[in-house]
């Protein structure tokens, strides 16, 4: 079962490690279907209806509409159209990770069963081993030449991890400006995926990498002179929402804007360290590095960090009729009231907002209200969705999940290397239109 798999804490999709994988024994159908020294072939040509100006594409962009929710689903996802003829695929939103993967019938070693067919490849579209963007996968280091296909294996912060091959085939796009496009890009053909909860069918047939690397749809995308280098989402707190590639739809004004920040090696956005705020109390002097990642369900701070937030919500709920809640097992500090609440409306009186101040950028304040880290279990507890990620496993990293980046819109601007968020609606789609469906 994939790694996209809703679980009782839910996801953490931060992308561990990229690696060489190793093809099944010769003994298997995959390695029929798939040999070692299978000639892969170049990338096709754009296929596109896309304006041209002065011997140049035009960029647009395009919008997709998001499904999915933080809770009880733990997820949102997007339909992308994918082949030739294009069939839609339910791919997860992970801006913590670069390669966009299907699980694949390669034939598949292990596989969920999910809400569409699984993928099935042709060896003419396989990904040469010294394709550049195999390069890229694999930090730089080109595989040997006479392999013949690019080999991927992505583990993530949760245990999961997908194994398999990388292929080019057919994005369908409708863009804002009203043209086609069916830009021909690499994605991984997963046909082992692992994970911590086994035995269970999958909600999405692989995961949407939105990373800044090479190899992820966007850098793909705005290389083929389709879309920039920008991508932006908008989630729902009452479900769905939309994403967008390219800069049509970034507000001019009202935006927060912070530089983006380069943690080590990884192709992670993050705006940089901030400082923690509980109202107008400081939970500590220390900066800790945060990540924006959509492949987490829930927040998470380091220990240290994350022991001053908890204690400075307990001392305040100590004044309050609320009483800590054990047996829920949703998430693990939660709090009941004399009846069952229906909303976080019913509790936030009781609640301070949390800010985030970036200290790179000028006055870049990411304020919290209670909707953007509690929720209202089916037991109408009222549960924090901020949880410690020194127990996840998580190192000098505080990752900022779906649950608080809710009703804002959020933009990543690789082009001006900025990241920006805005309060927004985002259960209503924007005017421009929808891609994919």
């Amino acid at each position: 079962m994939g790694t996209w798999e809703a679980v009782r804490r839910g996801r953490l999709l931060i992308a561990l490690l990229v690696a060489a994988a190793a093809i099944p024994p010769a003994s298997s159908a995959a390695a029929t279907t798939l040999p070692k020294k299978a000639k892969a072939s170049s990338p096709p040509e754009l296929l596109s209806e896309l304006p041209v100006h002065a011997g140049r594409l035009v960029p647009s962009s395009v919008v997709f509409p998001i499904y999915g929710d933080v809770y009880p689903h733990g997820l949102y996802y997007v339909v992308m159209n994918i082949g030739d003829p294009s069939k839609p695929y339910f791919l997860d939103v992970d801006t913590g990770s670069d390669l966009t993967w299907l699980q694949c019938d390669a034939p598949c070693v292990s596989c969920s069963k999910g809400p569409h067919p699984w993928y099935r490849p042709k060896k003419s579209k396989l990904v040469p081993s010294g394709d550049p963007l195999c390069a890229a996968l694999h930090s730089g280091i080109a595989q040997g030449e006479n392999s013949g296909q690019c080999d991927y294996e992505i583990q993530y912060e949760d245990r999961g991890s997908s194994l398999g091959v990388l292929l080019y085939d057919a994005f369908s796009l409708r863009l804002t400006n009203s043209t086609r496009a069916s830009p021909i890009l690499a994605f991984g053909c997963g046909y082992d995926q692992q994970s911590a909860v086994q035995d269970a069918s999958a909600p999405t047939d692989g995961v949407l990498g939105l990373g800044t690397g090479k190899v992820s749809v966007l850098s793909q995308l705005s290389n083929q002179g389709v879309t920039k280098n920008v991508v932006g989402h908008c989630l729902s707190g009452k479900g769905g929402g939309y994403l967008f590639f390219g800069d049509d739809l970034v507000p001019s004004s009202r935006m927060t804007w912070a530089p983006m920040s380069r943690i080590g090696f990884r192709n992670y956005y993050s705006p940089g360290p901030a400082k923690l705020y509980w109202g107008t109390q400081s939970l500590g002097a220390k900066q800790i590095e945060v990540v924006l990642d959509t492949g987490s369900t829930f927040t998470y701070f380091e220990s240290h960090p994350y022991q001053a937030f908890l204690s400075a919500v307990k001392s305040d709920l100590s004044k309050t009729p609320l009483i800590e809640e054990f047996d829920d097992s949703a998430l693990p500090v939660c709090w009941k009231g004399q009846k069952p609440f229906k909303s976080v409306s019913d509790v936030k009186k009781y609640f301070k907002t949390l800010a985030l101040d970036f200290v790179k950028g000028k006055r870049a304040l990411l304020e919290l209200s209670p909707e953007n880290y509690l929720i209202i279990t089916k037991h109408g507890n009222a549960c924090l969705g901020i949880l410690n990620g020194s127990e996840a496993g998580l190192r000098n990293l505080n990752v900022i999940g779906d649950i608080s980046l809710q009703d804002h819109m959020v933009v990543y601007d690789n082009e001006k290397q900025h990241i920006g968020w805005v309060r927004a609606a985002c259960n209503r789609l924007p005017k421009s239109g929808t891609s994919s469906l």
